[in-house]
């Protein structure tokens, strides 16, 4: 039976950071992707923002690692020619009545470190974006947007480069705990079974399903999982925004966005569509990622609370995301849960649960502190 040093389960932007840590570390270290190719879900189903920090709890993973890994992040893409740039972004308040929450977000955002941030008035904000409409906004200028294919396809680059190798169509059908390491069984044409010393579970929004595979795992440490579709639509025609622009928080998500890509195109969204769940066995079978056309009057009515001259027939389904979530609709938001051998028992096994927004962000972040939990 053929033996790796570390098997990440995933190849997604994150499970793709922590295969590059660990090999560049002279782990020989195998990347397992259920799909055909890296990055199929979640990683490449989002608004490809690089966040600032500033909707999480102080304190929090998500605060943490979202700074930390937005400063590598910002480094990486200078350095490896991925496609980025600092757009900035204006979260606003059309009310007075929500001029509160602004602040409170202000204050949040430099309890993280994010120390650029800023409040303006309405005609200061309409100097920087002449057709936007609000009271009051709350100006982030390191926000910004990347190339995430570009950036997964560098990442994968460095691991392949370092002596990891890539095995794609290969689910993971099982796996065994033993006093050594991993005994893990993956399924497709070509399945086999194969030794590890150490796997990380970076499966997405199948990660609690990777788990509850392991034999030898403790049931009372698997999360409970929650669904959250988010659609988006694209803009036709040009943007008249140079920045990023979004609502106030939520409940579920960020509002119903506008974006930008690398090329000037605008998209809003995503908006929050609960599904059916929670999931608790952990396995969800395919997504449907098909964007109901009627969801649009909905998006027409959030959008023009802050771009009232948004013309009608204008907004086209895109595409969408699902976010795997570990809390619902009816709980606070959660944190990213990662759980090492401390929390569930097992050496040499690091789960990653609710890695959503801003989990591409954190990418990098998330990788090191991965291979520092593996390292201890």
């Amino acid at each position: 039976m053929e033996k790796v040093g570390a098997a990440v389960i995933g190849a997604g932007v994150v499970g793709l950071a922590c295969a590059r840590a660990l090999a560049q570390r002279g782990i020989e270290t195998l990347i397992v992707e259920r799909r055909n190719s890296f990055g199929s879900e979640t990683s490449s189903r989002n608004s490809e923002v690089i966040h600032a920090g500033i909707h999480y709890p102080e304190g929090s993973l998500k605060a943490q690692l979202c700074v930390a890994g937005r400063h590598a992040l910002d480094d990486y893409c200078a350095r490896h020619v991925v496609g980025y740039r600092r757009c900035g972004k204006l979260i606003v308040a059309t009310a007075r009545s929500q001029h509160a929450r602004l602040e409170a977000l202000l204050a949040q955002g430099r309890a993280n470190g994010v120390e650029d941030l800023r409040l303006l008035d309405a005609e200061q904000a309409r100097r920087l974006e002449p057709e936007l409409c609000c009271t009051a906004a709350l100006l982030s200028p390191s926000t910004g947007i990347v190339d995430s294919h570009g950036l997964m396809l560098s990442l994968l680059g460095d691991a392949q480069s370092a002596g990891a190798l890539l095995a794609v169509n290969s689910p993971l059908r099982r796996g065994w705990v033993e006093t050594a390491g991993f005994v893990l069984e993956t399924g497709g044409a070509a399945g086999v079974r194969f030794r590890a010393d150490l796997v990380v579970n970076a499966a997405g929004l199948w990660a609690p399903a990777v788990a509850a595979s392991l034999s030898g795992f403790p049931a009372g440490r698997l999360p409970t999982t929650y669904l959250a579709k988010g659609n988006y639509y694209a803009l036709s025609g040009r943007s008249p925004f140079s920045r990023l622009v979004y609502p106030l928080p939520e409940p579920g998500g960020l509002g119903v966005h506008l974006t930008l890509d690398l090329a000037g195109q605008a998209r809003f969204g995503p908006d929050v569509e609960w599904l059916p769940g929670p999931v608790r066995d952990g396995e969800i079978g395919w997504p449907d990622y098909r964007v109901d056309p009627a969801r649009a009057d909905a998006f027409y009515a959030a959008i023009r609370r802050y771009w009232p001259a948004l013309g009608d027939g204008t907004l086209v389904p895109a595409y969408s995301g699902i976010r795997p979530k570990i809390a619902g609709p009816d709980d606070p938001p959660a944190d990213f849960l990662i759980q090492g051998p401390r929390d569930h028992g097992i050496p040499g096994l690091v789960n990653l649960f609710g890695i959503e927004s801003p989990g591409l962000t954190a990418c990098l972040a998330i990788a090191r502190q991965v291979a520092a939990i593996i390292g201890s």
